[in-house]
């Protein structure tokens, strides 16, 4: 749904409207749309409530739209606005951004008439909420950028209708519980599914109708169309909840289209140096299966951390793939400190191999870990090129 992600091709960005500024200076719509969402900081939360009102009330046909809880949604929209006032002045990257979401909102039901009606409320809470710096000027940076930004999203959405319906059905074939609180489950999709290894989708679940969650593959495409994922159940987490509790084979969920760009460059000879927290092991093993399948030997170096050694519920797997490829190693890191594991946090173990100057990094795992990775490795001289991640404000690895 527009609202939810809000904030659209390359031609139709929100940078091609405003008037040319020198090269590196903001343009003055990006100055004004900046200072609008500087204003709305503090009280952002009052902001996107208001919004929400004024699409409901004058629009009350769109709350079928939404779920029943909307807290997730608020979250989106401010995190879509603030994508969009950071990079309103580089169009490739904006339009990347906006076109994925454009692609993923049709899931939600989103249709191209719907825009106009999140724009007027969107606009009504901003003039409401950032009254000091809001007036004509700031208003029509706004209009246009909205313009653009939602148009980028419909022509995104008309171009995947094409070829790709707005979700798949998917039946649970199995149901694994490997801890109390991780399962491993696997699906059979009701239409092809193509995707990458260590990209990740959207799930919704019956019980949940309208809350989707992203989750990552757990295995490199297979022959038999089959999809697994590894769901950690957190607290409140109502996805992961009723994926792990109350799943089982035969019941039904649905599935967005792929994402991410965490994939596998098999031009490259280079190393790939893996880290995997948690359940963010998924993507991580459909990579090394990934390169198994290309026949390509190039070294991969994977270190799984875990806070426990009980949480290391895919361990088995992983040494199975070392001992089948001479040019995989597997590393466990845990925090209780094992005879036959690292210890300490994950970036740490990172640092004290190596040297890693021939390797591209890829990285899953709960938020804090991949910040404080990637900053361990740019510090130890990785460019930042060569670090590939999903930070699904997004990835639920750690799930929900």
């Amino acid at each position: 749904m527009p609202g939810p992600e809000t904030p659209a091709s390359p031609a139709a960005s929100p940078a091609a409207s405003p008037a040319a500024s020198p090269a590196g200076s903001p343009s003055p719509d990006a100055l004004l749309i900046r200072r609008t969402m500087e204003e709305i900081g503090p009280v952002a939360d009052r902001t996107v409530s208001y919004f929400y009102a004024l699409l409901f009330i004058h629009h009350p046909e769109l709350r079928d739209l939404f779920p029943a809880a909307m807290d997730a949604q608020r979250d989106r929209l401010v995190k879509a606005l603030l994508t969009a006032a950071e990079h309103i002045d580089d169009p490739a990257a904006l339009g990347d951004y906006l076109s994925h979401l454009g692609r993923g909102h049709r899931k939600y039901g989103t249709r191209a008439e719907h825009y106009p009606a999140v724009g007027e409320a969107l606009l009504g809470a901003l003039a409401r909420y950032a009254s000091a710096v809001w007036g004509p000027e700031t208003e029509a940076a706004w209009v246009r950028a909205y313009a653009a930004i939602s148009q980028t999203m419909i022509d995104a959405a008309a171009e995947d209708e094409r070829h790709a319906p707005p979700w798949w059905q998917a039946e649970i074939v199995s149901h694994e519980l490997r801890t109390p609180d991780v399962a491993v489950v696997t699906v059979r999709p009701d239409q092809p599914y193509a995707f990458l290894a260590g990209q990740y989708t959207m799930v919704e679940t019956p019980w949940w109708p309208r809350i989707w969650r992203n989750y990552s593959f757990a295995a490199a495409p297979r022959d038999d169309g089959l999809l697994t994922f590894h769901i950690r159940a957190v607290p409140a987490g109502w996805v992961s909840n009723a994926l792990v509790g109350r799943a089982r084979p035969g019941d039904v969920v649905r599935l967005g289209p792929p994402s991410g760009s965490m994939v596998a460059d098999h031009a490259s000879d280079d190393g790939m140096l893996c880290l995997g927290g948690g359940t963010g092991i998924a993507p991580i093993k459909a990579l090394v299966e990934d390169v198994a399948r290309h026949g390509r030997r190039r070294p991969v170096e994977v270190f799984y951390g875990a806070r426990r050694t009980s949480d290391l519920y895919d361990l088995d797997t992983m040494l199975r793939m070392q001992r089948e490829h001479s040019w995989l190693s597997v590393r466990t890191v845990v925090a209780d400190t094992p005879s036959d594991a690292l210890s300490g946090p994950l970036p740490d173990a990172v640092r004290a191999h190596g040297p890693w100057e021939a390797y591209d990094a890829y990285l899953s795992g709960p938020p804090g870990m991949i910040r404080s990775s990637v900053d361990t490795l740019v510090r130890i001289g990785m460019p930042s090129h060569r670090i590939r991640h999903d930070l699904v404000q997004e990835l639920v690895a750690a799930g929900d």
